[in-house]
């Protein structure tokens, strides 16, 4: 670089030298050693400072030049891609391109792209670039190990400095012996995603890395980057998928004459089947009638669900006993949705779904299991059978709806009077199919203002498959619901199944709070003025839309529940500390009394303990250990107040 001359009356010739510098893209020492000439020349106070600020301003556009430049060689690289992707139809060529430019561009050792095996359901190695080991170029992943597997089930990026000491994914073995042999310390990796970005049904179909054999932080730039690439090679992975779905598309046009005929042979199967369910109906068929039909013409399994996915009725095309079924009540619950929507059946997971409407909506679900493909005509078949399956439900329901009329009478005498004659409610609710003595929960349930109206159907809907003597009555303002109890059921989860089913079919946040299980009228009274308070104190802590027992509410379960089981609470809100404190002679509870006694002061604490402060600081880390980091919280710390002062009497 060529020295300025001197200049000792003027910075000129160092403000030109500064463009020079600019334009040799020089080193940052350069441009701050200027400012030090043109003082060591002699140039006034006023020409430094107006050299510095030309030295800053220079060094200024050096960064943004060099962020162009930057910029440029990026944009250029995602050119290059996408012309690859639009020149070639070689998948492995642009992913190699692919991988290879993320090396180049983001300056690191390796590169490396990893794809999810569906049939050996794990990862695999795709494409490396400046890998040496063959461990980790043959290296094989289960889902959800490793770095990759993190970005995979986030579907977001991850960069680790330091991937020996990084603990937020899960390291195994074979990983670290692959990462390890090839030298890796540094790794960045991106998602390789399909789908809308606003749509919120993106699938990562896998993960771009970009990696270096010694510690680093990727920049922000550098992530934005690599996931442009991703997508450019998510993108190259779809096109070929979808090259092979239309080769796959144009050998079966070759077999159309085949399906033709026996389309033709299936739609006389059809017309037959239409026949033997409108006689069906005309009958008066059960549900299970029509289950049993289907399923033999289907020569398969049919299984009829409610709208919340619990299984009503399962016939066997051969009569035979039914094996129970593993399908998730949610991902049933959307499959119906999704026929709804499309309003056809649609197969999933090696089953035909159909949503059983009545309009817009959804009576029951009926799923059918059968190893042949379905064909058209015999879907139609399956469709049709789902209109036939929703007349029979509506008139069901009418039934239904007209006996708990009746039987909602009853509950609201038993909740207005239930002292006053109780054997004459016991005798009202034998005759009605509903044992009073027999134990019950009692759910009480309300919703905003304008879903109100729609909430008595609702909860008709609710127990509409719910075990034989439930009923539900409108009363004070809300909906009561009277359930026989299952032992195996908690009241706070069968109130939350309510809240939940309720608020689908009332299309509108319901609330329910649940009490029992009791038996008897007046105990079932009493449980139904619990519940009332439960719910009250719901809404008062903001947990509007959700479902819980009085039981489950903490300290003021103790307040508004009729059973005040004291020992419980203290064991559910003190246990963990107690137990410690029995197993290892500790003073986990004495440490807690006397750091409320203080106010929360450690120094007043240590004083009442006669110990040092620095063992009340470490007493109070394992009371945060077994209690969680929120005990101290305003909300948490007045109930462990109160566990402490029920272990003084208790022990009193």
């Amino acid at each position: 670089m060529t020295t300025p001359p001197d200049a000792p009356a003027s910075a000129a010739p160092h403000l030109r030298h500064l463009l020079e510098l600019l334009a040799g893209d020089a080193a940052e020492e350069e441009f701050t050693d200027v400012e030090e000439r043109v003082r060591a020349a002699g140039a006034s106070e006023a020409d430094v400072a107006e050299t510095g600020r030309a030295v800053a301003a220079a060094l200024r556009v050096r960064a943004l030049l060099r962020t162009h430049r930057r910029r440029e060689r990026e944009l250029t690289a995602l050119f290059d891609t996408a012309t690859d992707l639009a020149a070639t139809r070689d998948l492995d060529a642009v992913l190699k391109a692919i991988v290879r430019r993320a090396r180049r561009l983001l300056g690191t050792d390796t590169a490396y792209l990893t794809l999810p095996d569906e049939e050996a359901g794990d990862t695999y190695m795709r494409v490396t670039d400046g890998s040496v080991s063959q461990v980790f170029q043959h290296l094989r992943l289960d889902l959800g190990e490793g770095l990759g597997g993190l970005v995979a089930q986030t579907a977001r990026p991850y960069a680790s400095p330091d991937y020996r000491t990084d603990e937020r994914f899960r390291h195994t073995r074979d990983i670290n012996a692959g990462v390890f042999d090839e030298g890796l310390v540094a790794i960045l990796g991106v998602p390789l995603l399909l789908g809308s970005v606003h749509g919120g049904d993106r699938k990562v179909i896998g993960v771009l890395f970009a990696a270096d054999r010694t510690p680093r932080a990727f920049a922000p730039e550098e992530v934005a980057l690599l996931s442009s690439l991703a997508a450019h090679a998510a993108i190259a992975i779809d096109t070929a998928r979808a090259l092979d779905d239309t080769r796959a598309a144009l050998a079966e046009l070759g077999r159309a004459n085949e399906v033709v005929r026996a389309h033709a042979a299936a739609v006389q199967r059809a017309e037959e089947a239409h026949d033997r369910l409108t006689d069906l109906v005309l009958r008066g068929g059960q549900v299970r009638d029509v289950a049993a039909a289907v399923a033999g013409l289907l020569d398969g399994t049919l299984s009829i669900h409610d709208p919340g996915g619990r299984p009503l009725a399962a016939v066997r095309h051969d009569g035979g006993p039914v094996a129970a079924d593993s399908m998730d009540a949610r991902w049933l619950v959307a499959a119906a949705e999704e026929s709804r929507t499309a309003a056809r059946a649609v197969s999933r997971g090696g089953r035909w779904i159909c949503a059983v409407l009545a309009g817009q909506e959804l009576l029951a679900i009926m799923v059918l299991h059968r190893r042949a493909p379905l064909e058209d005509a015999d879907r139609r078949l399956f469709e049709r059978a789902g209109v036939v399956t929703g007349l029979l439900m509506l008139l069901r329901r009418t039934v239904a709806e007209t006996e708990n009329r009746v039987r909602g009478e009853l509950v609201n005498d038993l909740l207005t009077d239930a002292g006053r004659n109780p054997g004459l409610l016991t005798e009202r609710g034998h005759r009605l199919g509903i044992d009073l003595e027999r134990p019950h929960l009692v759910l009480v349930a309300d919703t905003v203002p304008e879903a109100r109206d729609r909430l008595g159907s609702a909860a008709v809907r609710h127990l509409f498959g719910s075990p034989q003597g439930s009923a539900s009555a409108e009363h004070a303002g809300a909906v009561v619901l009277l359930v026989p109890a299952d032992t195996d059921r908690p009241p706070g989860e069968a109130a939350r199944a309510a809240a939940t089913q309720l608020g689908h079919l009332a299309g509108a946040p319901v609330t329910v709070a649940a009490a029992g299980p009791v038996a008897g009228p007046a105990r079932l009274a009493t449980a139904h003025a619990e519940a009332v308070r439960c719910l009250r104190a719901l809404h008062v802590l903001g947990r509007a839309g959700e479902g819980a027992s009085a039981a489950e509410l903490g300290f003021l379960g103790l307040l508004l529940g009729d059973d005040k089981d004291l020992d419980g609470f203290v064991d559910k809100t003190l246990g963990p500390l107690l137990a410690y404190d029995a197993q290892r002679a500790t003073e986990l509870v004495r440490t807690l009394r006397a750091y409320f006694g203080a106010g929360g002061s450690l120094v007043r604490a240590k004083e009442t303990l006669h110990v040092h402060v620095n063992t009340v600081v470490q007493r109070l880390e394992r009371v945060e250990a077994l209690l969680g980091p929120d005990w101290n919280t305003p909300e948490h710390a007045l109930e462990l107040q109160l566990a402490l002062m029920l272990v003084r009497l208790r022990e009193g």
